[in-house]
């Protein structure tokens, strides 16, 4: 089985990328997304660490929201207990895709909590600035300070792209982003 991780910058689309290999992708993201709303035993770590802020299950993403804007230490506090369940899910994923060619890690922090092993295949998706930005402010909950907070946790962008063994432009049209999939594949098999 190849792993293939994807990693950029926030914003760059790089579950957009994931989704158009045509192989099983974790989505890291919509993993968590998935606990806050159905893992009670998440919510109960969540209380006991953050209690002004978990007071009612399922989690709602303005809590999380709530509690990060609060208090720099609490983004921590808050990684530190969804990460390790979503370690579990990711294991999950991959003993149930164990005969697959290929499978896609779009892991944000697949870097920085050391989830990559050495031979491992990372893609970095390179986004211009204005697009990030132009996509960001249409999400739901785009917060500027908790952007930055997040990206204090981020390793650098230039570290990223330098371990990186392939770089997809991503302009935000499927066929420019179809082409360097074709072309990757094509390398890698």
């Amino acid at each position: 089985m190849i792993r293939i991780g994807i990693v950029g910058e926030i914003g760059s689309g790089k579950s957009y990328v994931s989704k158009n290999f045509g192989y099983p992708v974790f989505n890291a993201d919509l993993e968590v997304s998935k606990l806050y709303k159905k893992d009670k035993k998440v919510f109960k770590k969540l209380k006991k660490s953050l209690p002004d802020y978990f007071k009612n299950f399922p989690v709602s993403k303005n809590n999380v929201l709530e509690a990060i804007l609060a208090n720099d230490k609490n983004l921590k506090k808050i990684i530190k207990i969804v990460h390790t369940e979503i370690r579990k899910k990711m294991i999950i994923f991959l003993k149930k895709n164990k005969n697959k060619k290929i499978i896609i890690l779009d892991i944000p922090l697949l870097l920085e909590n050391k989830i990559n092993q050495k031979k491992d295949i990372l893609i970095f998706v390179q986004s211009k600035r204005e697009e990030i930005l132009k996509r960001l402010k249409k999400r739901k909950n785009f917060n500027k300070k908790i952007l930055d907070n997040f990206k204090q946790i981020q390793l650098p962008l230039d570290y990223k792209k330098k371990r990186a063994q392939f770089i997809i432009k991503n302009n935000f049209t499927k066929k420019s982003v179809k082409y360097s999939i074709k072309r990757i594949l094509k390398e890698i098999l």
